[in-house]
């Protein structure tokens, strides 16, 4: 479904001399300049009453400016009380810490109870931002901070730091064997050439770069602290699996749990019921979105991820630091 959107708007004096396409991200700050872009390209802009498909085409000021497109209307979803754990507000932006088990966004098998949903309810007039503001996702498992847009030209903006990797997001993890020292994964990623709902290295991907050091080693598992400077589904899983460290619990890419010798009865029953992916979103940073202003948020390690690094601590301190 798509709906036919209708702009139009002189252009100010003051952009003189400024290319079409800035020229439109500044007069209509609501829509993103990739979409802006596609707009001009589609002959769906219109200069003193004449298609223009050149973005760099220079404006001299005064041009009449008319914007005849079509649009993807957004579907309605409905809003729902579910408490969210909020770590930051104001009236353009929200920071949540999500738990686990908290699907995103509505799919397949999950029409309802998940953040968007959530939001809907705590801020009604989100409705209007496409996405519900939602500008990155963590997986339904994954724990920890995310920002989502309250209004268009925060979303718009978040959404433009995010493709110009200006938000600083780092992680902590527990990854099965033990790492000598931190690195850099640089391996694209697309989908899996035989199991097209799992991700994977592939070299037709698109660029995914992760960055990782080592925060304390055990017996047979590292914990990590973890910086993308993109933004892939799965990244983290992904790369870590490709350097043979999966990250614990990883219902997916992890494989089978990989106890070290010896280990206690308490140590490996932690293990066994560890059901989800040891990741946990612990820092966000970023530039507001309206004013500007250097933001940085930390969330605390979940219950789960904290008796997880407690069991394999007294595992390592008791077998006197045995790697295995």
């Amino acid at each position: 479904m798509t709906k036919q959107l209708k702009l139009s708007e002189i252009v100010p004096e003051h952009l003189f001399g400024k290319r079409l396409d800035q020229v439109l991200a500044e007069m209509f700050p609501d829509y993103s300049r990739s979409r802006i872009k596609e707009w001009i390209l589609a002959n769906s802009v219109q200069v003193n009453g004449q298609a223009c498909a050149i973005p760099r085409q220079k404006m001299l000021g005064g041009e009449q400016i008319e914007i005849l497109a079509d649009i993807p209307e957004e579907e309605r979803f409905d809003a729902e009380p579910i408490a969210l754990d909020i770590i930051f507000e104001d009236e353009h932006i929200l920071v949540i810490n999500k738990p686990a088990g908290l699907v995103v966004h509505p799919g397949a098998g999950n029409q309802d109870g998940t953040l968007l949903n959530a939001l809907l309810h705590h801020c009604p007039a989100i409705a209007e931002v496409p996405r519900a503001g939602i500008v990155h996702r963590l997986d339904k498992d994954t724990t920890g901070l995310m920002v989502i847009a309250k209004t268009i030209p925060a979303q718009t903006h978040l959404v433009e730091a995010m493709q110009a990797r200006e938000i600083t997001r780092e992680y902590e993890a527990v990854c099965y064997g033990t790492m000598t020292g931190g690195g850099t994964v640089k391996q694209p990623i697309g989908r899996h050439q035989t199991k097209r709902t799992l991700m994977a290295v592939n070299e037709n991907g698109k660029p995914a770069v992760t960055h990782y050091r080592v925060m304390e080693k055990y017996r047979a598992h590292t914990r990590l602290r973890l910086r993308l400077e993109t933004g892939r589904t799965h990244q983290i899983r992904v790369h870590m699996t490709f350097i043979s460290h999966p990250l614990v619990g990883d219902p997916v890419y992890g494989g089978r749990p990989r106890p070290p010798r010896q280990a206690g009865e308490e140590l490996l029953q932690l293990l066994r019921n560890f059901k989800r992916q040891a990741l946990h979103a612990a820092m966000l940073k970023l530039a507001h979105p309206i004013t500007g202003q250097l933001l940085e948020w930390h969330a605390p390690l979940p219950d789960d991820l904290v008796a997880l690094n407690d069991a394999l601590r007294a595992d390592t301190q008791q077998h006197g630091m045995d790697f295995v």
